[in-house]
């Protein structure tokens, strides 16, 4: 197996590792030194990262101990170099921004551009069941409310239904994939099926990826996936329903009028 091993020696707990890419998107893994082995091994293993397809990428040390970073290819083309550091200070607390600031993840020029399909769902809503009656369904209505045609299951399924296709076509035909993050939602298998098709859409163009956050700690989020943690977000904790869905429809409005 190729990859490019940085030996971090002894980090502390919550201490925070940058690494820098240049030339290409990569495979990002934050390691002990077990799983590193199990890694080289080919074996399974446990690590915090994952695809990285920005410049710089960083993570937190869960526990004291002796890390490393491998940076890999494995299920891309290209080139990349990098390199790792520990930065001297704890990351400032993520800044709130407004959500049509994510309108620039979709270039109007680029040929997988959002004008370029014909989408029969405006928001495509991922989540845990568990979820369903403290913030989903309420979301769900919400947004319909506001004029929004959106792919949420207890509209969609009928008996009988293939759930995979039905949330594939959900997810290849929805403008924005609405990830609501909690903690049943990162302890499940087909949760992270949906948000890896929301993300491998994002990176393409093709989808805008906006994450709410449901009683769930921002060290939770970076933990389960660094990427996210860095992404416009919205919080229960802050907002209300009603507010994000008006958001929510604002900023689809305003990408529908910019194409």
């Amino acid at each position: 197996m190729k990859f490019v091993h940085h030996d971090l020696g002894q980090c502390k707990s919550n201490e925070i590792i940058e690494i820098t890419l240049s030339g290409n998107a990569a495979n990002v893994r934050l390691m002990d030194s077990v799983n590193l082995q199990n890694y080289r091994n080919d074996r399974n293993h446990k690590y915090i990262g994952g695809l990285a397809t920005k410049s710089p990428i960083r993570l937190q040390i869960p526990h004291s101990g002796h890390w490393h970073v491998a940076v890999d290819l494995i299920g891309l083309r290209g080139n990349v170099n990098s390199s790792a550091r520990l930065l001297p200070s704890p990351l400032p607390t993520i800044q709130e921004a407004p959500l049509s600031s994510v309108t620039s993840l979709v270039q109007p020029d680029s040929p997988l551009g959002l004008g370029e399909y014909i989408r029969e769902y405006d928001v495509f809503i991922s989540h845990a069941s568990e979820d369903k009656d403290e913030i989903v369904r309420p979301l769900a209505n919400a947004l319909k409310n506001e004029g929004l045609s959106v792919w949420y299951d207890e509209f969609e399924l009928k008996i009988g239904d293939s759930l995979r296709r039905k949330i594939d076509r959900g997810l290849a035909n929805s403008r924005v994939g609405l990830v609501i993050l909690s903690q049943s939602f990162i302890s499940k298998g087909w949760t992270n099926y949906e948000l890896d098709g929301i993300v491998t859409r994002t990176i393409t163009g093709e989808q805008i990826l906006l994450p709410i956050w449901h009683k769930i700690l921002k060290q939770e989020v970076i933990k389960f996936s660094p990427s996210l943690a860095d992404k416009v977000a919205r919080s229960t904790a802050t907002h209300t329903v009603e507010e994000i869905a008006n958001e929510i429809a604002e900023l689809i409005r305003n990408v529908s009028n910019a194409l």
